[in-house]
């Protein structure tokens, strides 16, 4: 019995503890005209508009007569509207775009975290 709970002490050291309470930033980085020209086609989609809000931050973008709408959650979840149409509702991060990736820092000092 007192081999399973040095077993189980181990697992949980102090310094294991104090690494899963470190403060870590999320930076979700997207290249939108390329990724929109992915999903949609045509070069030169135009950024003209952005509003941020607690929890996600929106893009109006226009390429010719197209007008597309794409909402970036914090969590990396997109929504995009083109024309008013719904197009894409999910992921952006789930590796199958190259315009968009995942990014971690430090909180307390900004340093960028690799992860294996």
């Amino acid at each position: 019995m007192s081999e399973l709970k040095n077993i189980s002490n181990n697992l949980t050291s102090a310094e294991d503890q104090s690494a899963w309470g470190d403060l870590v930033i999320c930076r979700v980085e997207v290249d939108l005209p390329n990724w929109l020209s992915q999903l949609v086609g045509g070069n030169n989609w135009q950024v003209y508009s952005e509003s941020e809000y607690d929890h996600s931050i929106s893009f109006l973008l226009r390429q010719g007569e197209k007008e597309a709408e794409v909402t970036l959650f914090n969590n990396g979840y997109a929504q995009v509207d083109l024309n008013g149409k719904s197009i894409f509702d999910g992921s952006i991060t789930s590796g199958a775009s190259k315009c968009a990736h995942l990014s971690y820092y430090r909180a307390d000092n900004g340093d960028p975290i690799t992860l294996n």
